[in-house]
C-alpha cells in the first residue's frame, strides 16, 4: 500500500475538563479511548474528573462496592506487535489507598467492553500468578499477593513461557498513597518487551509477547472486595507504526 508521512498513531487522553460518571451503556467514549469493564455501565461507577489539585484535569476511575466489577480505560483490539511495533503505552496513576483492589495496565488479547481483570486477564495469590489469556504483557498490581503494593511485569503468549511466580517479576518499587507513578511499557517488533517505572527500566524480556496475536490496551481496576476502589489516573498515552498492509 502507498505510504504517506503520518507513519505513527498517537492515542493521549489528558482527563481535561472531561467527567464520563454517570452512563449506563456497557461502552462509551472518553476522547480516543474507550470506558468499559465488568460492572462500569452501573451509574456508580465511571471516571469523573478531578480539578481541585491538578489544573490540567484528573481522572477519578471509579468501581461499584461488588466484588470483581471492574472499570477501565482502553481501545478495542488493535495492535499487531510484528506489524505495528515498536508499541509503546504510558500512563502516570496514583492511589488513595492500596486495599482491596487490583489493576492491570497493559496488553492483552480481551476486548474491553466487559473485562474482568480476574475472569479474563489474570489474578494473583499470595505469590502465585495466574495468567488466565493466552496473550498479555504488562503491570499487574493486586491486593491478593504476599507483596500486595508491588507493580508486577507480567507477561504470556510470547516464544517465553509467562512466570507465575510472582516474586521472580516484582518490581521492588511499591506503589505509596498520595503518590504518583509513570508506569511505561515497551513492545518491540521481535516480541521483547521493557517495563520502565518513573522513567527507570525494571525489566527487558526477550520473547515476552507474541508477533502476531492482535492485543487491544487497558488502564484497569478492580474491587477485590464490597468496596469503591479509587485510581487517579493523570494521562494515558500509547503510540504505535501504522500498518500499512492495511
Amino acid at each position: 500500500m502507498p505510504q504517506a508521512s503520518e507513519g505513527r498513531i498517537r492515542l493521549f487522553e489528558d482527563f481535561f475538563a472531561e467527567d464520563a460518571v454517570a452512563n449506563t451503556a456497557p461502552s462509551r467514549s472518553l476522547g480516543p479511548f474507550t470506558i468499559g469493564g465488568q460492572g462500569s455501565e452501573d451509574t456508580d461507577s465511571g471516571i469523573p474528573t478531578l480539578n481541585a489539585d491538578a489544573l490540567s484535569g484528573v481522572g477519578v476511575m471509579t468501581t461499584t462496592n461488588e466484588d470483581n466489577h471492574t472499570i477501565l480505560i482502553g481501545t478495542p483490539i488493535a495492535f499487531d506487535v510484528g506489524l505495528m511495533g515498536t508499541i509503546v503505552a504510558e500512563a502516570r496513576v496514583r492511589f488513595v489507598d492500596l486495599d482491596t483492589k487490583e489493576v492491570f495496565f497493559g496488553f492483552s488479547d480481551i476486548d474491553p467492553d466487559t473485562l474482568s481483570i480476574e475472569t479474563n486477564v489474570m489474578t494473583g495469590a499470595t505469590t502465585t500468578l495466574t495468567l488466565t489469556a493466552s496473550d498479555i504483557c504488562g503491570f499487574f498490581l493486586s491486593a491478593e499477593l504476599s507483596d500486595d503494593e508491588d507493580w508486577h511485569t507480567v507477561y504470556n503468549g510470547g516464544t517465553t513461557t509467562g512466570v507465575t511466580d510472582s516474586t521472580a517479576v516484582d518490581c521492588n518499587d511499591d506503589a505509596v498513597a498520595g503518590e504518583w507513578q509513570v508506569l511505561r511499557v515497551e513492545l518491540f517488533p521481535n516480541g521483547t518487551v521493557s517495563w520502565f517505572v518513573d522513567g527507570v527500566l525494571i525489566r527487558t524480556v526477550a520473547g515476552a509477547v507474541s508477533t502476531s496475536v492482535d492485543l487491544s490496551l487497558v488502564l484497569a481496576l478492580e474491587a477485590k472486595g464490597a468496596a469503591i476502589e479509587i485510581m487517579h489516573v493523570d494521562y494515558l498515552m500509547v503510540e504505535c507504526n501504522r500498518d500499512w498492509t492495511a
